[in-house]
This record gives C-alpha cells, structure tokens and sequence, in this order.
C-alpha cells in the first residue's frame, strides 16, 4: 500500500457520471468474461438503481473521485476503484469505512474475479457458500463471503 492521502465522503447525484465510467472501467477488466454488452445494461442499472439507492461512499484523492464502495444494509453491493489507482489501498481503505459503520459485512463475489477473491480473503473474509449461478441466474457463478 503506498502512502495515497484520500478522503471518504457520502455519495451525491453529481457523483453519478464520473463513478458510473469508474464501475465500467474496473468491470471491464474484472469482469470481463461477462461482455461488454452485459456491462453496458447492467451500467444503466448501476447509474440509476443501485448508485443513488444504495449507501453509497466514495473515496476520493484531492477532491477527486477514484473509488467507490455501495452498502445494502450489511451487504457489500460493490465496491470499485478506478484502474489507475488499484493496488494503493483505496479499497482496503473503503472496506475499513464500511466495516466501521457496519460491523460486520457479507458479499457475493463472482467465482472467476480471482484478484477480487484473493484482496477479500486477505482482508478477513471467509468463503460462506457458492452458487453456480449469478443474481441473474446466469451461469456465472458467485461466491457469498462474509467477515465478523
């Protein structure tokens, strides 16, 4: 982790665009085996669901955003950051926010994103179940993960 200074601020509505090109980037390199016409539908849905009605915090490197973590309760909808900022400690740093508000935290992550399992295993989550399809009953599947 390098020495980045970030803040972690609630998200608001003039956040949408710049989190929403965050979300495509990262899920085109993390979720690639998806398609890119996958991405680009479920894009709507992160812009205009899961964005503004999710408890949404963003990280951000001198006002700017870079990353993003999106609560449901104590579930962790996403969390993403910028490619360019990767491997800096900004999602560790969003996941200590999260876990500070909530306690303890429960994901689903897809079986195939090998670095996001690994960073949340690092990170004190332990596999709970799988499932051989995905929130979508797509065959792609997931796995639940959850720390205490």
């Amino acid at each position: 982790m390098s020495n980045i200074d970030i803040t972690i601020r609630a998200y608001g509505p003039s956040d949408q665009q710049l989190l929403s090109s965050i979300w495509f980037e990262a899920s085109m390199t993390a979720h690639a085996f998806l398609g890119e016409q996958r991405l680009r539908q479920q894009r709507k849905l992160i812009e205009e669901i899961y964005l503004p009605q999710a408890d949404t915090w963003v990280a951000c490197m001198k006002d700017e955003p870079i990353g993003f973590i999106g609560l449901i309760d104590n579930f962790i909808g996403g969390l993403f950051v910028s490619t360019s900022h990767q491997g800096n400690g900004i999602g560790k740093a969003l996941l200590s926010h999260a876990l500070t508000l909530k306690g303890g935290l429960s994901l689903d992550v897809y079986a195939a994103n090998q670095n996001a399992r690994q960073f949340y295993l690092r990170n004190g989550f332990r596999e709970i179940s799988c499932s051989p399809v995905d929130d979508e009953g797509l065959p792609f599947p997931t796995i639940r993960m959850n720390r205490q």
